[in-house]
């Protein structure tokens, strides 16, 4: 190859992929690099001195911001309870609609349409659902459930939120282990039928190990989607009763622009990040490994 076609073969690369990653490096690289500027600062996020503290902030929050410690203790419980029941809503109803049966389509459509509306809309939509409308039902048939405080009581708060989340996201899981459980191989499903293997084996044994793949996507998005939950939190609840359902997204939220500490709010965010980085990067290595190919 001569120079001149190595030189338009790379102007090509460039025109094709030099606006993405002109577009990613101002959107991201560079916030990201500054955000690790400002984490060793003391500075309000408006005035023109920014003072630098070193590690003062990343002391302050360890060993003093009961605040902080509290809001991730809540972030863990909240993760694990939603990562555990959205996937398992969500693939149970993708084994009973990938059964054959005439509103299947019509269903499908139904459980993902939650997943289209916005977060906030949706926590709003569900706090006057739990005030308002669980309420009238608790008037009219005496039900306790239906009169528990909702979003008044931490106990219930708590699983409120985890409720309004199941419901968002099952869904959405639901359409991908629906794309996962199609392309298990039929006729080694029936080979296992054959050789009698039961319901709960064919489950087990057979589709499982198949469809990990998505098991590994599904896994990622929801601690995704559990430990940056914000809009939900700050719509139906707000961090209440007393901070006991404020998520750390919300608390560096409220660090950053409600009590005007950016450089405090910032060293939280970047904790955040390399903890769910690392969660993350754990989950996935792990569901790799126990991938098998179809």
């Amino acid at each position: 190859m001569t120079t001149r076609s190595k030189t338009n073969d790379l102007l090509q690369q460039w025109v094709f992929v030099g606006p993405a990653l002109l577009f990613f490096t101002l959107i991201v690289v560079v916030p990201f690099l500054m955000s690790l500027y400002y984490a060793f600062t003391e500075w309000n996020g408006v005035s023109e001195g920014v003072k630098f503290i070193g590690l003062d902030n990343f002391k302050r929050i360890i060993f003093e911001d009961t605040d902080f410690h509290n809001a991730f203790w809540f972030t863990i419980r909240f993760s694990v309870a939603m990562i555990i029941l959205t996937n398992l809503v969500g693939f149970v109803l993708a084994l009973l609609l990938t059964k054959a049966f005439k509103t299947r389509n019509v269903l499908r459509t139904v459980f993902f349409m939650p997943n289209v509306i916005g977060g906030l809309l949706l926590g709003f939509i569900w706090q006057f659902i739990f005030v308002k409308g669980f309420a009238s039902i608790g008037e009219m048939t005496g039900i306790s459930f239906f009169n528990l405080p909702w979003l008044g009581d931490a106990p219930t708060a708590f699983w409120g939120i985890v409720i309004v989340s199941v419901w968002q996201g099952a869904g959405y899981l639901m359409v991908i282990y629906i794309a996962a459980l199609a392309n298990v191989p039929k006729d080694l499903m029936e080979a296992a039928t054959i050789d009698g293997a039961g319901r709960w084996q064919l489950l087990r044994s057979v589709t499982m190990p198949l469809i990990m793949p998505a098991f590994t996507v599904c896994l990622f998005l929801t601690i995704s989607w559990a430990f940056k939950m914000f809009d939900l939190n700050l719509s139906l609840t707000k961090g209440g009763p007393f901070n006991s359902t404020e998520s750390v997204a919300l608390n560096i939220y409220q660090e950053a622009f409600r009590n005007n500490r950016l450089g405090l709010g910032t060293a939280k965010a970047l904790i955040f990040f390399f903890v769910v980085a690392l969660i993350s990067l754990i989950q996935v290595s792990y569901t790799k490994r126990k991938e098998v190919e179809s």
